[in-house]
């Protein structure tokens, strides 16, 4: 049983992006503290109505991001 979504975060000019390692999630924002609630906000979106532990997640999933600085 899977216990953490993966994310990898990125940056260009304006826009840091956000994609999920795991599902098909991806979001953007221009701050990092936008980009977190659209995390969330996309996650939770993406997982409306569906059976977590069908997934093979527990019912509660952390959300670990990682940020790529080039």
């Amino acid at each position: 049983m899977k216990k953490t979504i993966n994310f990898t975060i990125s940056k260009d000019n304006i826009y840091y992006f956000a994609v999920c390692t795991d599902f098909p999630i991806v979001t953007q924002a221009k701050t990092l503290d936008e980009l977190a609630y659209n995390i969330k906000e996309a996650t939770e979106l993406h997982f409306d109505g569906e059976n977590l532990t069908e997934l093979g997640l527990s019912s509660n999933p952390r959300i670990r991001v990682s940020l790529l600085i080039q």
